[in-house]
């Protein structure tokens, strides 16, 4: 429960970029900006983040997978499940490359 804990603040980041990002889009073009650029960015920072501060955890992957689920059914349809397991991929490489530096930092 405590590394929930810990995950908590930048879950709650990136659930923000999920659920009011969308609200921006009016067109293709601006729907393309949220999903291939505002989106990724957000996930990618607050994952690099969370592994410079935390270390590595598997977990934190897949909760940010899991979060976009819902917004497929709210804002958009099943051809964009794809991006759940990009963001996650995303999420992994954020975590892997903080946690280099969170080791680097703590020798």
């Amino acid at each position: 429960m405590e590394k929930v804990r810990k995950m908590l603040v930048y879950l709650i980041v990136i659930a923000f970029a999920f659920y009011l990002l969308p609200f921006f889009i009016k067109n293709t073009g601006s729907g393309m900006l949220v999903l291939l650029l505002a989106i990724p960015m957000t996930c990618f920072i607050s994952s690099l983040i969370y592994g410079m501060k935390h270390s590595f955890n598997w977990s934190f992957p897949m909760l940010v997978a899991l979060l976009f689920i819902p917004t497929l059914f709210i804002f958009y349809n099943e051809s964009a499940s794809i991006y759940s397991l990009i963001y996650g991929v995303i999420s992994v490489l954020g975590s892997f490359l903080g946690s280099l530096l969170y080791k680097k930092k703590k020798v």
